[in-house]
């Protein structure tokens, strides 16, 4: 079967399933995008692996599975969605140590999760894109940058609690050091929210 590359192209709060993620995969060179709902811990760990400014005191498990990895010269070649059953995505890594391929059964999640950080190609057949894809624009959607916050200030604060609301009260120096405290506290989620914060007034 034909294998089509995909890539990330955003990740938002889930608009069906509370405390869950919409991680959104791009297939090159078209339009179509493949929404996938994922967890918020895996959600995270997307997020910090894509923002390469943001670096844990610890390593997260993903990071340790890289580290574990690296060490016995386990390398990741690529990630393949190869099945779509009961609207679940199945995924497999296909690895290689000395020569030898290895495959093994993963969540999507965590297979994307891995694949950015070994920079690895994601996979999957036209016919899983053809089922499941669908054509997003900036009219229909608001998947428009790989930030997990990328909805409308007032449904993210809605989602939060208000958490962003209060981050609007605050200068950029603020919140460069608010941060700073969120990744030495390991509260990755709040770290998220003032990243987009402070890129949201950057890019204005």
């Amino acid at each position: 079967m034909e294998h089509i590359r995909l890539f990330v192209k955003g990740l938002s709060y889930s608009q069906t399933q509370s405390g869950a993620y919409a991680l959104v995969l791009g297939e090159e060179g078209g339009e179509r995008r493949l929404p996938i709902i994922i967890g918020g811990f895996e959600a995270q760990s997307i997020a910090i692996a894509i923002d390469k400014d943001m670096n844990p005191p610890r390593p997260l498990t993903h990071d340790l599975f890289k580290n574990f990895s690296d060490a016995f010269k386990i390398h990741l070649k690529q990630v393949v969605i190869h099945k779509l059953e009961d609207g679940v995505f199945y995924s497999i890594l296909i690895c290689d140590q000395n020569g030898v391929e290895q495959v093994l059964d993963a969540r999507t999640s965590d297979a994307v999760a891995l694949a950015i950080r070994f920079n690895a190609p994601i996979f999957t057949y036209a016919e899983i894109l053809d089922n499941a894809g669908v054509i997003l624009n900036e009219k229909t959607s608001s998947f428009k940058s790989s930030r997990m916050d990328t909805k409308s200030e007032d449904e993210i604060s809605s989602a939060t609690g208000g958490k962003t609301s209060s981050l609007q009260s605050l200068s950029i120096e603020d919140l460069n050091k608010s941060l700073e405290e969120a990744v030495l506290n390991e509260d990755y989620e709040r770290a998220v929210r003032i990243r987009d914060e402070i890129d949201r007034r950057e890019a204005k």
